[in-house]
């Protein structure tokens, strides 16, 4: 079966995404996909519960840098802040966070630049940093160099995932139903979320096999 046919709002909301998601991004979904050769079962279950998880269930196309315990900003960037009295200075101030915690990361510029802030993951896969946002132009033509905004947009969203999926070779990992490969291929050694993402992934292969099986049973 193609993407379009697999792709119904009953597969979508039986994999986890809510009905209003779901909506909005049936359409983009189906078209990406398709374009893209994620177009079977476990490559369309395997890309839909990756995004799922790293977009809150296709409602989060933009990092959240709001923070309001220096604890837990210091949790997130431990690597990049110099204890608690600095990341107390960075709370609900995304911006500035942006500006400090990704500065000189994936080719942005210095703190001052406002690269940062200008580049903070966005889409259904979390492209952050200016390298990455150049590569998805390169990939898709989508001028978001100079318009970052776009990866808010759904549309430009899912292009952008199904281009780093593509690039990244993730569709032979979900042939092979390699989930934590695909894991580790998106969020590095760190993992995270990988039984959420195991468990998003199982969920819409079983909701999409479902919708395989029904379209194949004989009128």
């Amino acid at each position: 079966m193609s993407a379009r046919a697999l792709l119904t709002l009953p597969a979508l909301v039986a994999a986890g995404i809510n009905p209003t998601a779901a909506r909005t991004f049936m359409a983009p979904l189906a078209d990406v996909c398709a374009a893209y050769a994620i177009d079977t079962p476990r490559r369309l279950a395997a890309f839909i519960g990756q995004c799922s998880h790293e977009s809150a269930g296709f409602t989060r196309l933009e990092e959240n840098l709001f923070y309001t315990t220096p604890e837990r900003l210091l949790q997130v960037f431990r690597t990049r802040l110099r204890g608690l009295d600095d990341a107390r200075t960075y709370l609900r101030n995304p911006k500035a966070l942006a500006n400090r915690v990704y500065a000189g990361v994936n080719g942005n510029g210095d703190e001052a630049s406002g690269d940062g802030w200008r580049y903070r993951a966005r889409g259904l896969i979390g492209n952050t940093g200016h390298d990455n946002y150049a590569r998805v132009q390169q990939q898709t033509r989508l001028p978001v160099v100079a318009s970052p905004d776009l990866l808010t947009q759904p549309l430009a969203a899912t292009q952008a995932a199904a281009a780093y999926w593509v690039d990244n070779g993730l569709n032979a990992q979900a042939d092979a139903w390699a989930i934590d490969a695909i894991t580790r291929a998106i969020n590095g050694r760190a993992m995270a979320g990988a039984q959420d993402r195991r468990e998003r992934c199982e969920r819409a292969l079983e909701a999409l096999a479902s919708t395989a099986a029904t379209a194949a049973m004989p009128a």
